[in-house]
């Protein structure tokens, strides 16, 4: 995933501008304006890193200088130095929970998606894991793109990416069949069509009305097991991409894949995101305040 800087800049300028408010009223009262520092990000736990690029935009345009030390996709040990930082002192300090929050955050969202695809991979299986569209408000470049330096799949980024008929456009059109032959009379050549479906027997339905991709919704993974059988007795199987989602979770992720699916996708990976630790620490300040 790719933004030009001064876009991706904005975006983090966002965050930072909702962190501090009217000011860090702390820092102000407590850092002389004079005052420089170093500062080092140091990971406290084994990780996959994520979130530099954006690290070092938002420093560099605070004026800060800044030396990353690792590059996004990279494992990562407890006690590992992720960057150093120099500058002024109070901005340092001003823009320590926002850096940390992104870095934290991405690389947390990262590391679980790498897992899932190991244990995956391990098994000998292919299944690709993507991640939804429930993300943290404002936060879905940065969730969307932790998963794609994780090595896992984005999925639909936006509305407009793909079109994926879900239960309520059915029920509004009257049947799948229906609604499929509609999408494809208007929708442009450059989008896919993903359908999903909660009862195997409409995963044939549609697959013969040459949906893409099914999303098989909340389906067990015995339920799966039943949809792929009837879609190999139409001979529908392999014509189609399937995709599993619903009640997929990191611990039952394996059972999923096994099934016969092409994707496993997942809430969890974002919507439950558990943020790696990470610390920011001042090793060096010129003009400390003087408590005395």
């Amino acid at each position: 995933m790719f933004l030009p800087p001064e876009i991706l800049e904005e975006k983090i300028r966002n965050i930072l501008a909702e962190d501090i408010g009217q000011g860090d009223i702390t820092t102000a009262l407590i850092v002389p304006v004079d005052s420089t520092a170093e500062a080092e990000v140091i990971a406290k736990e084994a990780g996959v890193i994520a979130g530099m690029e954006e690290a070092k935009i938002l420093l560099q345009s605070l004026g800060l200088k800044v030396d990353i030390l690792v590059q996004d996709g990279e494992k990562v040990k407890a006690r590992d130095i992720l960057m150093k930082i120099s500058g002024d002192t109070r901005t340092i300090l001003s823009g320590e929970r926002t850096l940390l929050n992104i870095i934290s955050r991405m690389s947390g969202i990262a590391t679980t998606v790498r897992k899932l695809i190991k244990k995956i991979r391990k098994g000998k299986l292919k299944t690709r894991v993507a991640c939804t569209r429930k993300v943290a408000p404002g936060l879905l470049y940065f969730d969307k793109k932790a998963v794609s330096i994780g090595g896992g799949d984005t999925h639909r980024l936006h509305l407009d990416d793909m079109i994926l008929i879900k239960d309520n456009h059915i029920a509004v059109v009257g049947s799948i069949k229906k609604t499929i032959e509609k999408v494809r009379k208007e929708a442009s050549f450059s989008k896919k069509i993903e359908v999903e479906v909660t009862r195997a027997k409409d995963a044939v339905t549609a697959a013969k009305a040459e949906a893409d991709i099914i999303m098989l919704d909340n389906f067990s993974p015995k339920q799966i097991g039943k949809a792929v059988n009837l879609l190999k007795k139409e001979h529908c199987y392999g014509k189609v991409l399937l995709e599993a989602s619903g009640g997929i979770t990191t611990k039952n992720i394996f059972e999923y894949a096994s099934t016969g699916v092409d994707i496993v996708s997942l809430g969890e990976i974002t919507d439950s995101a558990k943020a790696m630790d990470i610390s920011l620490k001042i090793t060096k300040a010129r003009k400390k305040v003087n408590l005395k």
